[in-house]
């Protein structure tokens, strides 16, 4: 668990709604931790920075990062929603946000599923030093099957989401309660924590995001210039998910990445792999960024 003592709330502006200030109680405290290297950690549709409570303070705890992970916007602990409307798009500005008021032009971005997704748009604002993408959402056209193969499995969960929106964490008291809750996540719950899954929970029942960003995606098209991406980038792919299950889900990012992409499928992970191995992703994240970096520091001259 990150130390508290490292972390501060971020009272910022909504994005979009004229200069209203969130009410700073209204927030989760971001991960804010260690020094060295710009490193950005973002979150999956309707889950929150806890995601990273394991591998952020494992990459912090190299000194060679300083590590970053907040909770995106319309989702559990983030700023409240600014229109009905939310989008990727609008996640980016908000995530944009705070790297200026950090003093990070760029950074090493990471984001898993929607964060995936995040990331790519950031990349495309030139807010990237390199990027790793885990299990990324975003990976489709405006008609294709895929998209709406996804919004039709998150549209299911309705029923689930509000349950936990009714009951919260007691939820997990109810029969079957913990298996339907990690399903989409991670092979079983025999592998989560009782915090883990209490957050799992909470962060789905208290999701604006979820009918927001589902209405926006239907009417909007996926990540459209891959091809463009001009920083490193590391596709990395869980074997096991069963929310955007490779190839099919991947297909779009391995034809339109740039030639050479490197791409790490990991085959005995689902689809939030920082719960089933994240010493694993720590060591991708961290092996990746030290590759990226390596150039720039050869080619500063000697001290």
């Amino acid at each position: 668990m990150p130390d508290c003592q490292h972390l501060r709330y971020w009272p910022v502006q909504a994005c979009g709604t004229r200069g209203n200030i969130f009410r700073v109680d209204s927030m989760r405290q971001p991960i804010h931790l260690g020094s060295g290297e710009p490193v950005l950690l973002l979150h999956p549709f309707m889950m929150s920075q806890t995601v990273w409570e394991i591998v952020a303070p494992q990459l912090a705890n190299t000194d060679r990062y300083e590590v970053f992970a907040p909770t995106m916007a319309a989702h559990h602990g983030g700023p409240p929603a600014s229109s009905w409307m939310m989008s990727v798009s609008t996640l980016a500005d908000h995530v944009e946000q705070q790297l200026d008021e950090l003093g990070w032009e760029t950074a090493h971005l990471v984001g898993n599923s929607l964060g995936g997704w995040v990331v790519f748009e950031l990349e495309r604002r030139g807010r990237a030093r390199s990027l790793t993408g885990i299990a990324p959402a975003g990976g489709w056209t405006r008609w294709s099957l895929v998209k709406f193969e996804v919004i039709a499995k998150f549209a299911a969960g309705m029923p689930l989401v509000a349950v936990a929106r009714g009951f919260g964490s007691r939820a997990l008291s109810l029969p079957f309660s913990r298996w339907l809750a990690s399903l989409p996540l991670t092979g079983s719950p025999a592998g989560l924590s009782e915090h883990q899954l209490r957050n799992i929970v909470e962060d789905a029942g208290h999701c604006p995001a979820y009918f927001l960003l589902m209405i926006k995606t239907l009417l909007q098209p996926g990540l459209q210039e891959l091809a463009d991406i001009t920083v490193p980038v590391l596709l990395v792919l869980c074997g096991k998910d069963r929310v955007l299950p490779p190839p099919r889900y991947s297909r779009h990012f391995t034809n339109h990445l740039p030639e050479g992409t490197p791409v790490t499928k990991l085959d005995d992970m689902w689809h939030v792999p920082m719960f089933d191995a994240p010493e694993v992703i720590t060591k991708i994240i961290a092996n990746f960024i030290d590759q990226c970096s390596e150039p720039a520091e050869a080619a500063s001259p000697a001290s």
